[in-house]
């Protein structure tokens, strides 16, 4: 198609554009002119650079994989390829159309192994901890999710449940869904650290999670699904502090959790709660409280309005 002046010098390689620069074409049909190869040069330059910045991208994330660090941000891979920041979004565009990277939010991505390809994402876990961290917000996981972790999996939830200081929007990252629940004084909630294949993530205690499935009841499946999961939580359970925290927590909390851990055969633990509740359970509350408690049953050892049937599976 083009022909090269007889004055012109070929390049040693078709991807060495910059050798194109002024170089000198006949074209077919333009008998009086020569074109210039500035705009052919360009043209090179912008398509070997894109597919350099892209080919550095794809090695930045294997490399990162390699140290076994599956998270980034948008100024990081930047800083690492030396890219601006719209030509470095570009190239984690495409790893992200390619699968290979998501952004469970904005400017911070993790990468996401074969194995994990159909969920789109990592599971939330693996990288929740590392997005808090980078958000500088205080966090554990809790209600179902840490019940879950604790070993009590009879129903594994589908959202991973985080309980934050303020309200944040869930995260949708592929089929993984994040919700968060807002609880101003959690920085007084116990909590243990437990390992994940990317590292550590921190979740309630056993009897931290065990107040809040009551607390929460609603945001975990109702009653119902709560007894269920403390039926097998119970045996993570220490009384003396579980005690210690019912203290700490709405006396209405520890109402209900001691009426459903005698309802699934734990009076024993459920007796640790009452003095907590001395001096403090001056009225009788709903045991739903969404319900009204006219003309319900009650309950004396806890002063509960039996206003719904409890059914759980052992």
């Amino acid at each position: 198609m083009f022909a090269l002046n007889h004055d012109s010098t070929p390049p040693s390689h078709l991807h060495n554009w910059e050798e194109w620069r002024g170089t000198a074409f006949l074209l077919p049909g333009y008998p009086q002119g020569h074109l210039s190869c500035v705009r052919l040069a360009k043209c090179y330059a912008k398509h070997y650079s894109t597919q350099a910045m892209n080919k550095s991208a794809a090695h930045f994330i294997d490399d990162l994989a390699a140290r076994g660090q599956y998270h980034f941000t948008t100024a990081e891979a930047a800083a690492e390829l030396g890219r601006s920041l719209p030509a470095t979004r570009a190239a984690l565009r495409r790893l992200k159309e390619a699968g290979r990277i998501a952004d469970p939010a904005r400017g911070f991505f993790v990468i996401v192994p074969p194995e994990y390809r159909r969920l789109g994402c990592l599971p939330p876990e693996q990288f929740v901890p590392q997005l808090m961290e980078h958000l500088g917000e205080t966090h554990y996981v809790a209600l179902l999710s840490a019940a879950e972790l604790l070993g009590a999996a009879h129903h594994r939830p589908q959202t991973m449940q985080v309980m934050v200081a303020t309200n944040r929007r869930p995260i949708v990252c592929g089929a993984v869904q994040v919700r968060f629940f807002a609880r101003g004084d959690l920085r007084g909630t116990p909590t243990v650290r437990l390992s994940t294949p990317r590292g550590m993530v921190t979740v309630a205690s056993a009897e931290a999670t065990a107040l809040e499935l009551v607390g929460y009841a609603q945001a975990c499946g109702g009653l119902e699904q709560v007894a269920t999961v403390l039926s097998e939580l119970a045996e993570a359970l220490d009384g003396v502090q579980l005690a210690a925290l019912a203290l700490q927590s709405p006396a209405a909390w520890v109402q209900r959790l001691g009426y459903l851990l005698d309802l699934t055969g734990h009076a024993e633990l459920a007796d640790y709660l009452l003095p907590a509740l001395e001096g403090r359970c001056t009225e009788v509350v709903p045991l739903v409280a969404e319900l009204s408690r006219t003309g319900a049953e009650r309950d004396a050892r806890w002063r509960i309005a039996l206003n719904a049937s409890i059914a759980f599976d052992a």
